[in-house]
């Protein structure tokens, strides 16, 4: 008789228990339900990012004298460096002389934008950009060949969101007229040369 006394409020404590866990499962899905929303409407409103944000590279060719600093302080091997002749940088223009630049790519498949590519470069042709997104369709296109997007006047690719949505969104209008300026976007996420 003792035993089947014991049993039975056991049995009501676990239901007691089962009922006030469910409750504060939905007091809190509640607190949640009817608080103010975080995200944004990406690409309609702008991503704010930090200022020290690392983001797709932008690469000046015109400066680079394909030393191979930035591809040695790879810690992925991602970038990839072909020359015709030494280059050296003219001290009256700041353009680089000399040899070709026949290659300079970076694989994004690789890269996980530390940003010590940006350190040891002595012209400062490498900076870390504010380009979140590289989206494409095929591996292939994650290889970038910033030595081709130089001869175009470009420093970073100009992202298929923002080929797709400039004539629609402001923002995406400004960002990508900046791309096709080829201004760079900021060198605040590069990491400083000692």
């Amino acid at each position: 008789m003792h035993s089947s006394r014991v049993a039975r409020e056991g049995y009501f404590a676990d239901i007691y228990q089962m009922f006030k866990s469910i409750l504060i499962g939905m007091r809190i899905t509640l607190k949640y339900c009817f608080s103010p929303v975080v995200t944004i409407k990406y690409p309609f409103e702008k991503i704010a990012f930090a200022p020290r944000y690392r983001g797709i590279h932008e690469f000046e060719a015109d400066k680079c004298i394909a030393c191979d600093a930035c591809a040695k302080a790879c810690p992925v091997d991602c970038i990839y460096i072909d020359k015709s002749a030494p280059r050296k940088t003219d001290k009256k223009t700041g353009k680089a002389t000399g040899g070709e630049l026949l290659r300079y790519a970076i694989d994004y498949q690789k890269c996980m934008f530390c940003g010590l590519c940006t350190e040891p470069c002595p012209t400062d042709c490498i900076h870390m950009g504010k380009n979140h997104d590289l989206s494409s369709y095929t591996r292939e296109d994650m290889i970038v060949e910033f030595h081709e997007l130089g001869q175009k006047g470009l420093n970073t690719p100009v992202p298929l969101w923002a080929e797709r949505n400039a004539d629609r969104i402001p923002w995406v209008q400004a960002e990508k007229e900046r791309i096709e300026r080829g201004e760079v976007a900021t060198t605040e996420a590069d990491i400083p040369g000692l």
